[in-house]
């Protein structure tokens, strides 16, 4: 019975952020953090940055991804099932009504002012899911520096129209912290080996 009640409110919980969140993955984190840490304290506010992280790093869906691993990790594979049709049904059903008229849908003024609106904000949800994971990021030397490298690096390639995927941004990145994490083993080994 409480299984079934924890399947249920994944399923619901899911459901809401695939319902009212516009934008793709990164303009729902904002939403995933409020409904996981903060309403429902699935996981805690560490657990949910290194899993974004990890996440925005894996190939598919951000919102699919977080799904399988929360439903996964509160109620085996039928709470990943749970979880990820609750999430993706939503849009599922929405896609499939619009292309029944796709054409005459689009040609109404109001639902292309509808969607102007809609970009402003889903730009909104972005900046504000980004200020706070940077709120919450450890203040080390080492991530300021790649933070500021990678900032420096989209603005001059945007400027100068540039083409660079963002996977190749947390390739380099992840790379970087292996390295980072080498050189503090060794430095270590260094330590102990002269004690």
């Amino acid at each position: 019975m409480k299984k079934n009640r924890l399947l249920h409110s994944l399923f619901l919980t899911m459901l809401k952020i695939g319902l009212f969140t516009f934008g793709g993955g990164y303009a729902m984190i904002a939403l995933l953090e409020n409904e996981l840490v903060n309403k429902r304290g699935w996981l805690t506010k560490d657990e949910f940055l290194n899993t974004v992280a990890i996440i925005s790093s894996a190939p598919g869906s951000i919102a699919v991804n977080i799904s399988v691993y929360i439903g996964y990790k509160l109620a085996g594979i039928m709470g990943s099932v749970c979880a990820t049709l609750g999430v993706c049904l939503p849009s599922f059903v929405i896609l499939y009504a619009i292309s029944l008229f796709f054409d005459a849908f689009l040609s109404f003024t109001a639902v292309q002012y509808a969607f102007n609106g809609i970009r402003a904000c889903v730009v909104y949800l972005i900046l504000t899911a980004g200020i706070r994971m940077l709120k919450k990021m450890d203040k080390t030397v080492f991530s300021v520096v790649i933070l500021g490298i990678t900032v420096a690096c989209m603005i001059s390639f945007s400027l100068l129209a540039f083409k660079f995927s963002t996977v190749f941004y947390i390739i380099a990145s992840g790379l970087l912290g292996l390295v980072a994490y080498a050189f503090s083993i060794l430095k270590k080994r260094g330590e102990q080996g002269r004690q």
